[in-house]
């Protein structure tokens, strides 16, 4: 019998802040951003409802123009596959952090900065906002000044495809 592993997440959340896009030094993009899901249940000794609040790392890369529409308070769905890295930090500590490398990522409205939708609610309400794959951008663009602030040295050996 063949061995099949599957590595597929799927969240529903909030964004915990404003997405974040940034450039390898050869211009390829990488947006990041957090998500947060909740869960809730009732405790069976007291019956009271508790709940509990996961911040997700996720990182999309090849959509340089999605930060502008990914904003703190919106509901996403999100979909991809968890990823594990680790590096050395300036100390020399061994650092680890585990995000959700995005597929896809379907704004769905709701949350938000209240004064930035018109009095009828938040704009993009109406209808879905998809980012799918094969709608982006596939040359990246012209390439930017190198940064070292990506947090671990990002290079063009890091981008997953």
């Amino acid at each position: 019998m063949a061995s099949r592993s599957v590595n597929k997440v799927i969240l529903v959340g909030n964004l915990g802040k404003d997405a974040e896009t940034k450039f390898t030094p050869s211009g390829f993009a990488k947006t990041t951003f957090s998500v947060a899901t909740n869960r809730r249940w009732k405790d069976q000794q007291s019956g009271e409802w508790k709940e509990e609040t996961t911040w997700t790392n996720v990182v999309l890369w090849r959509s340089e123009n999605v930060a502008n529409y990914l904003l703190k308070g919106k509901q996403v769905y999100v979909e991809g596959r968890i990823d594990n890295r680790s590096w050395e930090d300036p100390q020399g500590q061994k650092r680890y952090m585990t995000e959700v490398v995005a597929e896809d990522v379907i704004l769905l409205g709701g949350g938000g900065r209240g004064g930035d939708a018109p009095s009828g609610g938040a704009e993009y309400d109406q209808r879905p906002v998809s980012i799918p794959r094969s709608a982006q951008r596939q040359a990246p663009p012209p390439s930017a000044p190198a940064h070292d602030d990506f947090g671990q040295g990002i290079t063009d050996d890091d981008v997953p495809f």
